[in-house]
């Protein structure tokens, strides 16, 4: 069972780079990854009254499927994420969270309404690694 599970838009260019990014840097398999597109997340997103539809933002599930499951988005999600990866990721985290969320929250919704155009779009979920695939939850 993995502590944190990885909710991203699974055509995204800059989503599918986050995911290779964190893969390269998750030594204590910490993650696993689910697709937004998948019933999995769509599983997820309900028990926190998000739409399921929502592609606009990655997600961060943390404790999955227990009590104290938490669903954090947007830079509190990538600010998460880069925390528990090693130096100087934590570094860049602890910085982050040293501006407003506001401020953080805007930024992260300028370049999320950019992404396709920056980064490219998908027309399907990209098939992982066969030694990735354990950490791979979609359905």
């Amino acid at each position: 069972m993995y502590l944190a599970i990885l909710l991203y838009d699974g055509m995204c260019g800059l989503c599918d780079r986050a995911v290779q990014f964190t893969l390269r840097r998750d030594r204590h398999d910490v993650f696993g990854f689910a697709p937004l597109q998948s019933r999995f997340a769509a599983q997820i997103l309900q028990r926190h009254r998000n739409a399921p539809a929502e592609l606009s933002t990655v997600a961060l599930v943390l404790n999955p499927n227990l009590p104290d499951e938490v669903l954090l988005t947007r830079s509190d999600a990538v600010l998460e994420l880069l925390s528990r990866l090693a130096l100087p990721w934590r570094l860049l985290a602890a910085f982050g969270r040293l501006w407003p969320q506001g401020l953080r929250d805007r930024i992260y919704d300028w370049v999320a309404r950019n992404r396709y155009r920056a980064f490219g779009r998908h027309e399907y979920c990209e098939v992982p690694a066969p030694d990735q695939r354990r950490k791979f939850l979609s359905e």
